[in-house]
């Protein structure tokens, strides 16, 4: 496996698995992985949110861990990545109004680099503007939000991923093991 320069988009109140499991894992199979979040520099924290499913009509949430960034949001270059990572939880809502956040998301998107988005993430994806045509999943509370950008929803079970060309996007968490395999062949392929 070719070793890839990831960029992972961060935010106070990203879900703690779909920051922690991706960071870790991308790493363990020798990717580099720079996590970071606006106005926040290298060393700062973001807090993190845990998404549930417990049986109520939507998942239920609480307090996480505080994430420790690796790079400096203000210094880094896209140009210099070969692929983004976008987990969900609440910061997607916020992170989505910073002008420079959508021009990272539409480098990536624009130049056809591996983008793995999950959960809440297709947020950006679709206030950047780059999900006309593109067939995807997101938690399904966003169905409505991609509909919207011009993208189309594909349902799928939790457990899954959906796959178009570059885009690599899932429901939640619960999607880590296909959303991770499939997003690692894409970036093979590149």
């Amino acid at each position: 496996m070719k070793s890839a320069k990831l960029l992972l988009l961060a935010g106070d109140f990203v879900e703690d698995y779909e920051i922690m499991v991706p960071f870790q894992a991308l790493q363990v199979v020798g990717h580099t992985v720079d996590a970071v979040c606006p106005g926040k520099k290298k060393g700062d924290t973001v807090r993190t949110a845990i998404h549930d499913f417990e049986g109520d009509q939507t998942y239920t949430e609480k307090r996480g861990h505080n994430f420790t960034l690796n790079a400096t949001f203000d210094e880094i270059d896209p140009a210099q990545y070969d692929g983004l990572v976008v987990p969900g939880g609440r910061a997607p809502e916020y992170l989505r109004l910073n002008a420079r956040v959508l021009d990272i998301v539409r480098h990536f998107a624009g130049a056809g680099k591996p983008i793995a988005a999950l959960c809440h993430g297709p947020q950006l994806l679709a206030a950047a503007g780059v999900l006309k045509g593109r067939r995807l999943n997101a938690y399904p509370a966003c169905a409505p939000e991609v509909e919207l950008a011009g993208g189309s929803f594909v349902p799928v079970d939790f457990s899954e991923a959906v796959v178009d060309g570059n885009l690599v996007t899932g429901p939640a968490w619960t999607a880590h093991p296909r959303w991770l395999a499939r997003f690692l062949e894409v970036l093979e392929a590149r």
